[in-house]
């Protein structure tokens, strides 16, 4: 089981179904069906398995308008993802992805709880 990192501990994850927009793997994509332990922080000495999920949909997305794969991000979207636009969602991404979210088209996945550990937290 792949882990799917999370930096914040956003709203959205108390939601039953959320999404989040994930840059394409190099190695193996993100697949329909996938069972995926989510972590926040996963690369800190503080992490917290916050629980299993599974991807139940995948979409292309992109910020920038040249881009020919999936539909650009809209606002709701942004604001369902916990920006407040997405022009913010846009400096967050280039901020921790750098160029690949210019010229690369984003997963947004799509899951759904299969159990949650932590739910104080």
């Amino acid at each position: 089981m792949r882990i799917l990192g999370v930096t914040e501990k956003w709203r959205k994850l108390k939601k039953p179904r959320w999404t989040t927009f994930r840059l394409r793997r190099r190695d193996k994509d993100w697949q329909v069906g996938e069972l995926v332990q989510v972590v926040h922080q996963q690369r800190n000495k503080q992490r917290v398995v916050m629980g299993v999920a599974r991807i139940i949909g995948i979409e292309l997305r992109h910020f920038y308008t040249p881009n020919p794969q999936g539909r650009r991000i809209t606002f709701q979207e942004a604001l369902r993802d916990g920006f407040m636009s997405e022009e913010e969602m846009r400096r967050w991404m280039l901020k921790h992805h750098g160029d690949r979210v210019r010229t690369e088209p984003l997963n947004k996945l799509t899951l759904e709880w299969v159990e949650r550990y932590n739910e104080q937290n």
